[in-house]
């Protein structure tokens, strides 16, 4: 880990305390402002929505101004959208909040590529452990993110307005510490009309088994995560559980996201990714099984802690897995289809969720959930009955 690394880290910490801000407010805000209760995640789904539709503009920006611009661009986006945010729940206006969220995704879709820019500041061999280590400074916002939410909820006369500015003061931080960094050189671009290979198309690259099985893997093991994670501060509610309870078994559900990233790059080196990314989906399972048994306090703790273990190991281990499927001139195409394929079926898990968790009650939607966990199983048994996993496609 040098200099650039932990600052990136930081960086990391800081998205996720706004992500798991948003995730802890924006359902019970929705809830409260929403015409319709089915309607109370939009204000969740609005924000991976709207990561989803700035992907190919995240990487045009990615590669026509490098990282550190592209970067400082998406906390500007985070700093006006969460005062956008801060005024609709004062004004109660649900639609204006709902296109706060929207354009807040800009900025998630931006932070989704901190943990490839990790990997360009570390030597080829390490750069497993930097993935892992920088998507470990995610610790930060698992502490930071809840206590956050739950500390500035009352802080103004209308409820959590004072977290969203709080927010506000998270991005400026941000920017001050990614200002910072410096980020790897960038390769030269070729010119118009140039015979330099460009490199695959988003089609070609998707027709390759392991870069396939990489976005899948990550697409579906974040959609599950986020399907129930969205669902939880509803569920919880509607077990007259407190929204300090909440806070609590959010920050023990994101502590499991993020601190396996101490170790899980080792184990990617010993074992592979498949192996470990096979563990995340055995934790996914076991965290259905254990929110089956029941609603209390307990059952909910233990279950998202796994689900955030289970996450990181897929999460982890996909992106490692994806390192060896694309060449140096993919990069932005590459990293933008996977964020687009994320993002896509985040969209639709927290739609979902709300819907789901007051329609049809928790235990249906954890059963339901078995689905995609399953078919992850599925895709990366088949890939290692390949026998393509760990071969590298160039060396970048």
């Amino acid at each position: 880990m040098n200099r650039n690394l932990w600052l990136l880290a930081l960086c990391q910490g800081l998205l996720l305390t706004n992500n798991i801000a948003f995730i802890a407010i924006n359902g019970l805000v929705g809830l409260w402002l929403a015409p319709l209760g089915w309607m109370a995640t939009l204000p969740v789904m609005g924000y991976v929505v709207g990561a989803a539709m700035s992907t190919p503009l995240v990487a045009y920006s990615q590669g026509r101004w490098g990282r550190k611009v592209a970067f400082q661009s998406g906390l500007l986006v985070a700093l006006l959208s969460a005062l956008l945010a801060a005024w609709a729940i004062s004004t109660q206006q649900f639609w204006w909040l709902v296109a706060a969220t929207v354009v807040a995704g800009y900025y998630s879709a931006n932070g989704q590529l901190y943990r490839f820019a990790a990997a360009e500041l570390a030597l080829p061999a390490a750069r497993e452990r930097a993935v892992s280590l920088v998507l470990a400074g995610g610790l930060l916002g698992a502490i930071v993110g809840p206590n956050l939410a739950a500390r500035t909820r009352s802080l103004l006369d209308v409820p959590f307005a004072g977290a969203y500015l709080a927010l506000a003061l998270v991005a400026l931080l941000s920017m001050v510490l990614m200002s910072l960094i410096t980020f790897a050189p960038e390769p030269p671009k070729p010119a118009l009309g140039s015979s330099t290979p460009r490199g695959r198309s988003a089609l070609q690259m998707l027709r390759e088994p392991v870069f396939m099985v990489a976005c899948m893997a990550a697409a579906l093991g974040y959609g599950v995560m986020n399907l129930l994670m969205a669902a939880t501060p509803l569920a919880m509610q509607q077990c007259g559980l407190s929204f300090e309870n909440t806070a609590l078994v959010l920050e023990w559900h994101v502590i499991g996201m993020f601190a396996p990233g101490f170790f899980t790059g080792n184990l990617i080196r010993r074992y592979g990714a498949l192996p470990v990314m096979g563990v995340g989906v055995l934790l996914n399972a076991l965290c259905i099984g254990v929110a089956l048994t029941g609603q209390d306090l307990h059952q909910f703790t233990v279950a998202l802690f796994l689900l955030g273990v289970g996450w990181n190991f897929l999460f982890t281990g996909s992106t490692s897995l994806s390192l060896t499927a694309y060449a140096p001139e993919e990069k932005d195409r590459a990293q933008a289809v996977i964020n687009f394929a994320v993002f896509a079926v985040m969209a639709l898990t927290s739609f979902a969720s709300g819907a789901l968790v007051t329609t049809q009650g928790w235990d249906l939607l954890n059963a339901g959930s078995l689905v995609p966990v399953v078919l992850t199983g599925a895709l990366l048994w088949w890939l290692h009955r390949q026998g393509l996993a760990g071969v590298r496609h160039t060396e970048p």
